[in-house]
This record gives C-alpha cells, sequence and structure tokens, in this order.
C-alpha cells in the first residue's frame, strides 16, 4: 500500500546511496519504481482490507506468494526485504531463510497491540527486524530475534518546523482560511467503508461552517472509486483533491480527519489536530477487538500511551459524531498548542537517521 512504498523508498534510497550498483526487484508501487525498482507486480496488488478481504483475495494473494518464491529461489538475490504486510511476508520469508537467503523485516509486525503469538513465527521466518520504535527491539530479543531500532523514516522527512505558509501557498489557499483534510485511506476496501463517512461528516461541518476548505488526498488507482463517492455522498463539497500529496495537505490543514494506519502517525508529525475513524467489515472488526492488546489502535495514541486524540471507530464513527469531534479539535487552540508539543517530543524520539542505521545493520546480516 502507499505507506509501504514509502518507507521502501527511503530504504531504497540508503541502499542505493551505500551501494551504488545495488539492484532491486519483487512487488513494489511507483516510489520504488522511480528509485529504479524493477517491479514484478504492482503494490496494489497486497492492499487488502480486513480479514474478509483478504479471504476475497487469498487465493491470488497465495499464488502471487508462491510465484515470487519460486522465482527467488531460481535466482536467489544476496537477501530478501519484507516491508511491513506481515501476513504475507512472514511465510515467504520463512521459506527463503529454509532455502539460506538472508531475511530481513522492516517494521516489527505490531504484536505489542495484538496476535503476539506471531513472535514464534517471527523468529522462524527472519534473520533480522529493522524497527522503527525504540521498544520493539527488547521485546523482539528476548525471544531470540536479532532487531535493531532505526527510528521512523518519516521522522526524517517531515521538518520539525511545520511548512504551513508555504503548502498553503502553493495549494492556493489563504493564510487563515480554515481547512480541513480528509484522509480515508489508501485502499479500495478502505474508500468503499470509511470514505462515505468521512465525506459525510465534511457536508455536515460545511453547513455548520460555510467558510470550511477541504483537501483530500487521493491514493494511486483509487481515483475513479472516490469520484464516485464525491458524486454519492458529497456533492457540491468545497473538496480539493490532489494526486498523491498527503503531505501537503497536512502541513496545509487545520485539522485533519483521518483513517487509523501510518497516516495518523505523519498526521502527529506534522503537529496537527487530528479525529481518528475507522471502519472494516463486521466479521473483521470482531476477530481484531477480540485480539488487541491496546485500548487504542492509533499510533498517537499508542506511542504517546494516553488519548490525545479522539478514536471514533466501527459504529461509532458516523458523520454526525465525525464532525461534532472535529469542530472540537479545530476549535480547541488551547488544547491544539499542547498536542503539538506531544507531538514534537514523539518527532525528536523517532528521528534517527535511519537509511544509515538500517543500511549497518542489513550489511551486518550480509557479512554474517
Amino acid at each position: 500500500e502507499a505507506s509501504g512504498d514509502l518507507l521502501a523508498e527511503l530504504l531504497l534510497g540508503g541502499l542505493r546511496r551505500r551501494w551504488p550498483q545495488v539492484g532491486s526487484f519483487g512487488i513494489g508501487g511507483p516510489r520504488m519504481v522511480a528509485l529504479g525498482f524493477d517491479a514484478w507486480w504492482p503494490q496494489h496488488k497486497l492492499a487488502v482490507h480486513g480479514y474478509a478481504d483478504a479471504l476475497r483475495h487469498y487465493p491470488e494473494l497465495s499464488g502471487l506468494r508462491r510465484q515470487l518464491a519460486e522465482r527467488l529461489l531460481q535466482s536467489p538475490p544476496s537477501a530478501f526485504i519484507g516491508v511491513d504486510a506481515p501476513d504475507f511476508n512472514l511465510g515467504l520469508e520463512q521459506r527463503l531463510k529454509r532455502a539460506g537467503i538472508k531475511t530481513i523485516h522492516f517494521v516489527c509486525p505490531s504484536i505489542w497491540a495484538w496476535r503476539g503469538g506471531r513472535v514464534k513465527r517471527i523468529a522462524r521466518s527472519v534473520d533480522h527486524v529493522l524497527c522503527l520504535f525504540p521498544f520493539e527491539p527488547e521485546l523482539l530479543q528476548r525471544h531470540g530475534i536479532a532487531a535493531t531500532y532505526v527510528g521512523h523514516p518519516l521522522a526524517d522527512v517531515i521538518p520539525l518546523q511545520l511548512p504551513r505558509a508555504a503548502a498553503r501557498a502553493k495549494l492556493g489557499l489563504g493564510e487563515h482560511e480554515a481547512v480541513i483534510a480528509l484522509l480515508p485511506g489508501s485502499r479500495q476496501g478502505e474508500m468503499r467503508h470509511i470514505a462515505p463517512a468521512f465525506l459525510q461528516a465534511a457536508v455536515l461541518l460545511q453547513r455548520q461552517r460555510p467558510g470550511l476548505h477541504f483537501l483530500l488526498p487521493v491514493a494511486p488507482g483509487l481515483r475513479a472509486l472516490l469520484d464516485q463517492q464525491i458524486a454519492r455522498h458529497a456533492p457540491g463539497l468545497a473538496l480539493q483533491l490532489l494526486e498523491g500529496g498527503s503531505h501537503a495537505a497536512l502541513a496545509a490543514c487545520d485539522a485533519t480527519l483521518i483513517a487509523s494506519g501510518t497516516a495518523t502517525l505523519e498526521a502527529a508529525l506534522f503537529k496537527r489536530p487530528m479525529v481518528i475513524g475507522y471502519r472494516m467489515h463486521g466479521f473483521s472488526w470482531m476477530l481484531m477487538k477480540r485480539m488487541s492488546y491496546q485500548p487504542w489502535v492509533g499510533l498517537p495514541n499508542i506511542l504517546c500511551r494516553d488519548s490525545v486524540v479522539p478514536e471514533l471507530l466501527q459504529h461509532e464513527c458516523e458523520p454526525a459524531a465525525l464532525a461534532r469531534a472535529v469542530l472540537q479539535q479545530l476549535d480547541d487552540h488551547a488544547a491544539a498548542a499542547r498536542l503539538a508539543e506531544r507531538f514534537t517530543e514523539l518527532h525528536l524520539l523517532l528521528r534517527r537517521d535511519t537509511a544509515q542505521l538500517a543500511t549497518d545493520a542489513i550489511a551486518q546480516v550480509l557479512a554474517a
């Protein structure tokens, strides 16, 4: 998905600086391709949304993983790096590791949040884990898994000082214009389950505050589906669509209504007030609730160990409640200032030279 493509792009940049002639291939997205990655299959093949969606696509996903494994086993690479997508990658990594190929997983599966039993599978599947969060290596090392904290690459890319004025000027927005960013997700399933509620909430917000302007970044391949959702749920909304411009939207906005996922961490690094909303198929929701260890789903709340931003999930993720929560975030300037301080501390904690630390760890794996 889009977040994996972004993480892989940043890692590939570090690999190319360290080893200028490095070749890279497999499953990837447009950011990776722009750096010379040979995408045998496009990233959207893996962009499923919850268990129900995964079950529907299982035959295709299973066949793709088998084909990829066979191709890599026929011509073994120096190392295989699985970027996130643990349900797809860990099984593939286990097969490759058994064949003697070095396996590295970039992004520790969230065993601290749910499905902790996966730690045994991680141990069987990977030679090394590159961790985004500082508490993860110790947790993995207790189970004999080699791991390195490399920081979160987004904390290096997103500036500490916000480029709000420049972002607004680039988008043609006035300095004092009230702007809300809508980020309903980057997968088709999210667009179907979450975008309608977000768009309907925006309509309610515009009725209460006619001067509001809305920004909505469009993930690659989702424009047609999004246009259908807008025509159905928010015709006439003062909505500006941005092709893949989530960072521009977050830099320019006053607050964001955002789907749970990596984008919430991006919003935190941009120090933006937010309301996290999420919906999925009822079957998937039931399973995830049973396996969850944390009282939160949003990364800002999990990392701060506190309910710093509101979360409206599943049945609570409905237009009127979302609109009310967004207005509270928009109007409470003192709370926004406190939140910015909290997010600045988080930014500094996650800011490391991720590419250098990651390639150092990869070099050690290759030399072992």
